[in-house]
């Protein structure tokens, strides 16, 4: 379900001109419906960025909903299916960060994603009759697993949109280190990682997108093997006739667009598949419910959040690496 591109990597690597330096590569693909940048720095960089754009081909070709041949299309086909290690273990981490975020966190919700549109050159305004009769098909009890082999309810789907970028920045993550890559850093449409450090041995600083200015930077936080996923309502939306205007991210609770306090939400952690999953609870949760889960799991994870209101908090883990203009269009506030 995630997203136009919501993080900017502010690349300021500065490499030593002696005849030893590392090799700096870079590489652009388009995966996963948009677009992914890299960057890596080690004398295996080159195969380390192509190993990685491989990777990502292979789990899209697994994972994406609109590919007949994937493992996930055939879930949901409505027939019983003996999945991959691989897809049986993400269905189950999905599966738990559901029960986590109390049910805002939800792959089931396809049937209503679908049917707003929103991702489509079509999207329709649902009716509350509409909506009603497709909350019941929403929930992850409707998704049942022995082992390896998986079956939907009847007329139930499942998208992995809000989980996939992240758990392919895992594997990119992993990549990386496996080839030596001494620095870099992956934007799979705003699932950023940073690998290492700069050249000067500095974390690597990245751009927290401004929801109500996409050119430029609400923050700069500065990374290193760390995860950042940025979720919002500014990323892709519609506007219907009568000027309302809908946001993509669904609330598994209403079947409807979420209706959230925040403007964006950014998780910051060691672990790319739970941040993409919790920057979407999280929004869904709004402010007061977002910082109540943070309390109950602040060892996990740090966070900013922008509010309606121009107030950006963040947690006390991002002391010390986190900018934010002052005098800029937000105040920023740390959250104890």
């Amino acid at each position: 379900m995630k997203r136009t591109l919501s993080l900017l990597l502010c690349v300021l690597l500065t490499l030593s001109l002696a005849g030893c330096a590392p090799k700096e590569e870079t590489l652009q693909i388009f995966a996963m419906d948009t677009v992914m940048d890299m960057l890596a720095v080690g004398s295996e960089a080159r195969e380390a960025l192509s190993a990685s754009a491989q990777e990502i081909n292979r789990l899209e070709a697994l994972l994406s909903r609109t590919r007949e041949s994937s493992e996930v299309s055939a879930i949901n086909s409505g027939k019983t299916v003996t999945v991959s290690d691989e897809t049986a273990e993400l269905l189950q981490r999905a599966v738990q960060y559901a029960a986590l975020t109390g049910g805002t966190f939800d792959i089931t919700v396809e049937p209503l994603v679908s049917a707003w549109g929103i991702h489509t050159e079509s999207p329709k305004v649902l009716s509350a009759d509409e909506i009603a009769a497709l909350l019941p098909l929403v929930g992850s009890g409707h998704l049942h697993m022995d082992g390896r082999t998986v079956t939907l309810d009847e007329g139930c789907s499942i998208d992995l949109g809000a989980i996939a970028k992240g758990y392919a920045s895992d594997r990119v993550a992993q990549i990386f280190r496996d080839y030596g890559v001494e620095g870099g850093w992956v934007s799979l449409g705003g699932n950023v990682y940073a690998h290492g450090t700069k050249s000067d041995g500095k974390p690597w600083s990245v751009a927290i997108r401004d929801p109500q200015n996409t050119a430029g930077a609400a923050a700069l936080v500065g990374l290193s093997n760390q995860f950042a996923v940025t979720s919002g309502g500014y990323q892709r939306y519609f506007t219907a006739e009568d000027g309302t205007v809908y946001q993509h991210i669904i609330d598994p609770s209403t079947g409807a667009p979420a209706i959230s306090d925040l403007l964006s939400v950014t998780v910051i952690c060691g672990n790319g598949t739970m941040a993409d999953a919790y920057s979407t609870a999280l929004y869904v949760m709004g402010l007061e419910g977002a910082k109540a889960f943070w309390q109950q799991h602040s060892a996990d994870f740090d966070m900013v959040l922008i509010t309606q209101d121009n107030i950006l908090y963040y947690t006390p883990g991002l002391q010390g690496k986190l900018t934010v203009d002052e005098g800029g269009a937000y105040d920023a506030k740390l959250l104890s």
